[in-house]
């Protein structure tokens, strides 16, 4: 398992409608830093639902884009998805919330899903993109960021599962949609390290349930 392409964004305005996106992403051709809020020189414009400690780094892995691309029957380079990092053989159904992904210094922390938005349907000029992205299961993983440092393009990725509780990446999706009411569901999301967000909002809803 490898680094296939690390993924910087731009400014750019989102087609057909006002405001502009840094979900436009190009390959790297030198080593990029990693620090604790992200890639150097990547943009993020919507703070509010993007980026962040918790959201510092999204990575998708070629076993996903593959599928995609028969799907969709086209060649889909990487960062088209928005993606930081493009890691070879990476399913984003296997990884769970605190798996940890090193690359030489490097290390990140899997928090949370990629949840899709409308401004990644506008990005692949499919208005129903959302939903299809949604029930293919194949979201990728949000991490934050253990230990900061420079990383490039064919670096080799090493992941050491978490040894608590083990939550996947398709799961914690899986309620956001569903939004669950048991209890204890919702105390097994907050007993890993799930990102601040989705912290939050677990702990608002755990405290209404007890009313």
């Amino acid at each position: 398992m490898h680094i296939v392409s690390v993924n910087v964004g731009t400014e750019k305005a989102i087609s057909g409608k006002s405001g502009t996106s840094g979900i436009f992403k190009d390959p790297a051709n030198k080593p990029i830093f990693v620090g604790t809020e992200g890639l150097q020189d990547d943009v993020i414009i919507d703070t509010k639902n993007h980026g962040g400690a918790d959201q510092a780094v999204y990575v998708y892995g070629t076993t996903d884009y593959d599928w995609w691309s028969d799907q969709l029957d086209r060649d889909l380079p990487p960062g088209l998805f928005g993606e930081n990092l493009t890691i070879s053989e990476l399913e984003s159904a296997d990884l769970a919330v605190g798996d940890r992904l090193q690359m030489n210094e490097v290390i990140l922390e899997v928090t949370a899903p990629r949840i899709p938005c409308v401004t990644f349907a506008t990005r692949m000029e499919d208005p129903q993109f959302v939903k299809k992205f949604a029930k293919a299961g194949r979201y990728g993983a949000y991490c934050r960021v253990i230990q900061t440092g420079p990383i490039a393009a064919g670096e080799q990725v090493r992941i050491t599962r978490y040894d608590g509780e083990r939550i996947s990446i398709n799961e914690l999706a899986d309620a956001f949609y569903k939004k669950p009411k048991d209890k204890a569901v919702i105390k097994r999301f907050l007993s890993v390290p799930i990102a601040i967000r989705d912290r939050n909002h677990y702990q608002h809803r755990l405290a209404k349930l007890t009313e």
